[in-house]
């Protein structure tokens, strides 16, 4: 069961490294396909709006396939894109590739959720949740800095590992996954959205939407911010991506656990009020390694904190719905990474290459006010114990590919 478990998360590490090495590569995608860096980091804006979107349409569309057939469609359908963008000659077809991609990647992760929850026992499903969700917070930590190294002189190399992981995830599935469940009842896309009319929902998923647009304002051009330490040298900027991954992985380790003892309210406000601070802080940063490895230890850990915070707010306004909850959550997180890149752009455009991260700053207070204006949107106490509601909110966490 273990192995069919890390098989799923296999094909979210090869998502997770699609959808987050982009920031590593920007300046080669701009300076080969003749575009500016802004202008390329809308790879991101497209993939993340496009997720956004396409996920709830894409799952109740194909809700009756049989989940194998499915995953390996999906996988499939990620691996082609990603060839496709890997030798995309210009840049309205790479975004085109783009949008594919994250159609793939919209099937792939909520399917391999739903079956990772079907092959274990219901007191069990958290932690299957949080094995193949772990894909893609392992790719923050791995896959992000390899990807940036093997395409330090070519980013198309960087899309052909992630077709490499996409086939390697495919073809292992396609052997030894056999046998799964059938599909649950299906939900109509109305039944996915009527939540929406609940307020509660509505301003818990708005505090999503905003914290993720604070934090991947930042994160996408995070090689610009860092670029007086770096030198534009793709060595040292692939280890402050690795500092940043490992930070990810043990700032939703630290996040869950703080959600688990003080509930998601202290965690929102102190990891908020973090992540300003450390916004602050990189113009002055980012112009050594030193400073630039020091905001890729904090920035992350406040970061990923928020992440595991956030949808476990929303789902413990109604326990039993906390799946559905969840996906509206994972939609709003997604969107605001495909507007943290236009944002980051145009803060770019207005305060300079050096100084954008302020704009962050703004937006991560504005975030955190939110998140205390709201606060009567979930449960104030304490999280319930050891429910599915409960540990399942941390494990869809990793697939906030921009935190940090």
């Amino acid at each position: 069961m273990r192995f069919r478990l890390l098989l799923l998360a296999l094909g979210a590490f090869a998502v997770g490294t699609d959808s987050m090495v982009m920031a590593g590569i920007l300046g080669l995608v701009a300076r080969d396909l003749d575009v500016s860096v802004p202008a390329a980091g809308q790879m991101v804006t497209v993939f993340a709006l496009a997720y956004a979107l396409l996920a709830p349409v894409l799952a109740t569309a194909a809700a009756r396939w049989p989940r194998r057939r499915l995953l390996l469609a999906a996988l499939a359908f990620f691996t082609v894109a990603n060839a496709l963008s890997a030798v995309a000659p210009t840049y309205g077809l790479l975004l085109a590739a783009r949008v594919l991609a994250a159609a793939g990647a919209a099937l792939y992760t909520p399917t391999a959720n739903a079956v990772a929850t079907s092959l274990v026992p219901p007191e069990r499903r958290g932690r299957a949740l949080a094995t193949v969700m772990g894909g893609m917070t392992v790719a923050t930590a791995l896959g992000v800095p390899l990807g940036t190294y093997i395409g330090r002189t070519d980013w198309r190399l960087t899309m052909w590992l992630v077709v490499a992981l996409g086939v390697l995830a495919c073809a292992g599935q396609a052997v030894f996954l056999r046998e799964l469940p059938a599909p649950a009842a299906t939900l109509t896309l109305r039944r996915r959205l009527a939540p929406l009319r609940d307020r509660r929902v509505v301003g818990a998923a708005a505090t999503t939407f905003a914290f993720f647009l604070a934090i991947n304002a930042v994160y996408v051009y995070l090689a610009t911010a860092v670029e007086g330490a770096t030198g534009g040298d793709a060595d040292r900027l692939s280890a402050v991506l690795l500092v940043t991954g490992v930070a990810s992985v043990a700032g939703s380790w630290l996040g869950g656990r703080a959600v688990d003892r003080l509930g998601a309210g202290p965690v929102l406000l102190v990891a908020g009020l973090a992540a300003a601070v450390a916004f602050t802080a990189l113009p002055w940063l980012g112009r050594t390694m030193p400073g630039a490895m020091a905001y890729a230890v904090v920035g992350p850990l406040a970061g990923w904190a928020i992440g595991v915070a956030l949808p476990h707010r929303l789902a413990s306004i109604d326990p039993p719905s906390a799946p559905l909850l969840i996906s509206l959550n994972s939609s709003a997180l997604y969107l605001g990474i495909a507007a943290g890149g236009g944002t980051g752009s145009a803060a770019i455009a207005l305060l300079g290459e050096r100084w954008f991260p302020l704009a962050g700053t703004v937006l991560a207070l504005a975030a955190t006010g939110l998140a205390v204006a709201t606060a009567g949107s979930g449960r104030a106490g304490r999280p319930a114990p050891a429910t599915v509601a409960a540990r399942a909110p941390q494990a869809d966490t990793a697939g906030a590919r921009g935190v940090g």
